[in-house]
């Protein structure tokens, strides 16, 4: 069975909120629109992960929630990156640079052992 477009790999939606975070305070929907935005519409964000991700990082103290007003003059929750979530990112993004790495390397492997 394939993975669908957009398919997040299990444990990287928390990493990129938060690197969407790392810029200023966004609610939910300029969250899930700038994570499509800069993957080129290739990573998508369903509201049924978004907002279990975003009370679990609030519950751990990486993000914290205020209400505010949004661009289209609505009353909406935004999150703000505390400086606990910065120092989770940056072992976050440390950690998945040398996955992707490790996983690069082994898929060059060539099978036949040419």
């Amino acid at each position: 069975m394939g993975r669908k477009k957009g398919e997040l790999l299990q444990g990287t939606l928390d990493m990129l909120i938060l690197k969407t975070l790392a810029d200023g305070a966004k609610h939910g929907y300029a969250i899930v629109r700038r994570i499509q935005q800069v993957s080129d519409e290739v990573l998508q964000v369903e509201e049924g992960s978004l907002y279990p991700a975003l009370y679990r990082m609030a519950a751990k103290g990486w993000i914290e929630p205020h209400w505010g007003v949004s661009e289209n003059n609505r009353r909406a929750k935004f999150y703000s990156l505390t400086k606990s979530g910065r120092s989770h990112l940056v072992e976050e993004v440390a950690f998945w640079k040398r996955f992707s790495a490790a996983t690069s390397k082994v898929l060059q492997v060539d099978p036949r052992g040419a």
